[in-house]
């Protein structure tokens, strides 16, 4: 679109902040508690292959809808502007969505209400993370920090907190948390309160044979070549990698404390101390790393360190086998987790090869959380298979260290 949209920070840093911690809090408690006590009650026998079956599924669902919703918010044009239709009409169809799981009475019905929910979860998703752009240029990191670091950490974070006091009574949070999400997604629409863009000019569209056909020149316009977007590809690389080389360790928690360190009694204490001392660094990163970087001027170095820092994290757990190393581990891998929410996005942002279609390009990059949370499981798990606990620590370093050597080799951001 030609007519570039600037909504003042002021409206924008709230809804940043309330409209990721709306979707990916109640998700958060509904993938992570609500969900396996429902398939406890309905299927004892097959839980554990029905997660994965739900956790398959629904990647599969989340990737197309996600590009879906990404390129029609980008072609939309009303008196709402181009996202906020998108993300209300998908915040209203996950609530309806998550109540029709409330009264799921078996597996078939549970999880076609569960797939409505992620496909619809992503029509939030793919047009919110667009508001990005609606930020003034010299303030795009603060917004950048402001959704990835303080929207996001709350969302991880702070909802399991609530959540857990459902938990015997997961049916009626199915209910009350897909409200939430709806009034929540609401209310940061209406503090951004996006302008009307009917009258904005669209792109020059493909010519007719690329329209018609299904032929490379087509599928170039949707995925341009490695020439012109490489570094577009490179950061895509690079958050899958950084993807692989967090949820690696943090996806076998709970063994690593078990199994690895036999921490026994200790093991709860442990896990509720490095997610605190992630918390605390993530939201600090929220505040102060924007600001940074829109000050400052640096924008790749920051994310490219914040996987290294990862990187030692790992080591420093492996090493040192003890509650020094828990805290070294939360300290370091926080201190890059909180850099990396704040601020790849943006990153993602200023490589973009094509900006008439933002919300499409930064969809695609965003199912790098989603992927990576699929595959980083059945990596960590075939490699403690063949070489032990220990091996996961060095996958978990090598896949943090390629991620950021990603980083590092993008050129259209100098530093």
């Amino acid at each position: 679109m030609n007519n570039k949209i600037t909504i003042p920070i002021t409206r924008l840093i709230p809804g940043l902040i309330i409209g990721p911690a709306s979707w990916l809090g109640p998700y958060i408690v509904m993938n992570s508690l609500f969900l396996p006590a429902m398939l406890q009650t309905l299927d004892p026998e097959n839980k554990i292959q029905l997660v994965a079956l739900f956790a398959s599924m629904g990647m599969i669902v989340a990737a197309v809808s996600n590009m879906v919703a990404g390129a029609l918010s980008d072609r939309t044009h009303s008196r709402f502007g181009s996202r906020t239709p998108w993300i209300m009409f998908g915040a209203f169809c996950f609530m309806a969505s998550m109540i029709g799981a409330s009264f799921a009475t078996g597996i078939p019905m549970l999880l076609a209400c569960w797939m409505v929910g992620q496909a619809a979860l992503n029509f939030i998703v793919a047009p919110m993370i667009a508001w990005l752009d609606f930020a003034p240029e010299k303030y795009k990191g603060t917004a950048s920090s402001a959704y990835g670091g303080l929207g996001m950490a709350l969302g991880n974070n702070g909802f399991n907190v609530v959540g857990a006091l459902f938990l015997s009574q997961f049916r009626l949070g199915f209910i009350i948390f897909g409200i939430v999400a709806f009034i929540g997604t609401l209310i940061a629409v209406l503090i951004v309160h996006e302008p009307s863009n009917k009258d904005a000019k669209e792109a020059e569209p493909v010519d007719a044979a690329q329209k018609q056909t299904l032929s490379l020149a087509a599928l170039r316009h949707v995925f341009p070549s490695w020439s012109t977007g490489r570094d577009y590809y490179l950061a895509f690389i690079g958050k899958m990698f950084q993807g692989i080389g967090n949820f690696a360790i943090m996806g076998y928690l709970l063994y690593i404390m078990t199994d690895f360190l036999k921490l026994g009694d200790a093991t709860a204490s442990s896990i509720q101390l490095i997610n605190t001392i992630m918390l605390i660094f993530g939201i600090l990163m929220g505040f102060f790393a924007g600001p940074f970087c829109d000050k400052f001027k640096v924008l790749k170095y920051p994310v490219a360190f914040s996987t290294i820092f990862l990187a030692l994290g790992a080591v420093s757990l492996f090493v040192c086998r003890d509650t020094t190393g828990i805290i070294l581990y939360g300290l370091l891998a926080g201190l890059g987790m909180g850099l990396w929410n704040s601020l790849d996005n943006l990153l993602n942002l200023r490589v973009i090869p094509d900006p008439d279609r933002v919300a499409f390009f930064l969809g695609v990059y965003n199912l790098g959380n989603t992927l990576t949370q699929a595959i980083a499981p059945v990596i960590a798990a075939a490699v403690i298979s063949l070489f032990g606990f220990s091996s996961i620590f060095l996958v978990s370093f090598a896949f943090a260290v390629i991620g950021g050597c990603c980083m590092f080799a993008i050129r259209k951001v100098q530093r």
